[in-house]
């Protein structure tokens, strides 16, 4: 196998020989290759959660399942947020239902009623007599590695000495500053909207500008032809300034219209719509009358899970609670028409006729991507699937 895999050519950091070419079909449905980077990928990459806002209280808690783990994100009597495992060190028993909730000042297991306080530590063991050498100090819940930016929790289940997200967003700090994310509340809740796709597909779809003039008539009424893309290297970025010329769409040209003044804003961002899409699933859509997070979580070979959810600042005026309401609309349209566009190229990365496509010079995003696929997972070189089980054949380490 591995002499099948093209080796990097020029400088680290330079363009390799498959640089010109797309991820192929065969990585976006093989069993395999999911399992593949279920370990490599998503265990050492850092996930979003909720904001620090969504947990303002002493005993709120969030939960994250993700890859098999159950992960809960707690603020403490103390007022400080942690991350732990909601497994009980006992028997495996989840500790914590439901998406959100408060646990009050202590989380007992509803197995066999072993309680934790809010930071974690064991405090109570019922029939303490069938554990005579036991410690409570040497069970408490399990912690999971966390990083709060910008008012955002993220975790992270293994550490492979990968940047933060601070230093992942490092290129666009200044960018992101004025929005004060930190001072940010939800609207509404995190919702689940099932793909029939794989992972990859959502991704590169959100971070493909070429087909915006074509499949988002909507997008390019509000933006005209100004669409701009630019890659980092853990971060890509996609804006679009608003036009004046009135839009037909009735959402559209409401929202074009009535969009107010955002006081904390500069001039240059009154009437832009930024994305940023952070390695390997997520991405921040940043308006100036909301924020969404946006999470494509995978499920299997060919079915992910999009997370998301709006945060925005205090404003009771009715326009601005208006505009929101018509930009809902108006992004409502763009995710039935991302929808189907993705599950198109689902379809034919399903079959086999498909290996792999051109990239043009200004996908830069789509080129970045694959750069980091290909130097994690080197099968992802070959134009066509391994036979089944490859994996437990790897001509390189997992890890």
């Amino acid at each position: 196998m591995a002499d099948a895999i093209r080796t990097l050519t020029g400088d680290q950091t330079g363009l390799d020989a498959d640089d010109d070419f797309s991820l192929p079909g065969w990585i976006y449905r093989d069993a395999d290759f999911h399992d593949v980077e279920r370990e490599v990928i998503f265990r050492t990459s850092w996930q979003i959660v909720c904001h620090n806002n969504d947990i303002p209280n002493p005993g709120d808690y969030h939960t994250f399942n993700f890859l098999g783990e159950s992960v809960v994100v707690l603020r403490g009597e103390d007022g400080v947020v942690r991350a732990f495992h909601n497994v009980c060190r006992h028997r495996a028993a989840r500790l914590l239902d439901g998406d959100v909730g408060n646990c009050g000042k202590r989380i007992v297991c509803p197995y066999h009623a072993w309680t934790y306080n809010t930071e974690g530590a064991l405090t109570g063991v019922p029939y303490r007599k069938e554990f005579p050498d036991f410690r409570l100090a040497d069970y408490p819940l399990l912690a999971v590695e966390f990083e709060i930016y910008h008012g955002f929790i993220f975790i992270r289940l293994e550490n492979n000495g990968g940047p933060s997200v601070a230093q992942m967003m490092a290129p666009y700090e200044h960018e992101i500053e004025p929005y004060r994310l930190e001072e940010l509340v939800p609207l509404g809740r995190v919702t689940m909207r099932p793909r029939a796709v794989n992972w990859k597909n959502v991704g590169d779809n959100y971070s493909d500008s070429l087909h915006i003039t074509v499949a988002h008539p909507g997008l390019t009424r509000l933006f005209g032809y100004g669409y701009g893309l630019e890659a980092k290297e853990w971060v890509d970025k996609m804006w679009g300034y608003l036009i004046d010329p009135p839009s037909k769409n009735l959402s559209e040209r409401f929202y074009q219209k009535y969009l107010p003044e955002v006081p904390h804003l500069p001039a240059d961002r009154q009437r832009l719509w930024t994305y940023f899409k952070l390695w390997p699933n997520q991405a921040f859509d940043i308006y100036p009358d909301q924020i969404d997070f946006m999470q494509w979580i995978p499920t299997s070979p060919t079915e992910s899970v999009i997370r998301e959810i709006a945060y925005v600042h205090p404003d009771e005026r009715r326009e601005m609670k208006a505009v929101r309401y018509a930009n809902w609309r108006i992004n409502r349209q763009v995710n039935i028409e991302d929808k189907a566009l993705i599950e198109r190229v689902q379809q034919g990365m399903n079959g086999k006729a498909y290996s792999t496509g051109p990239l043009g010079k200004n996908e830069v995003s789509l080129r970045s991507f694959a750069r980091r696929i290909r130097s994690l997972i080197p099968e992802s070189r070959l134009a066509q699937a391994p036979a089944a089980g490859w994996k437990g054949r790897r001509a390189v380490p997992m890890k």
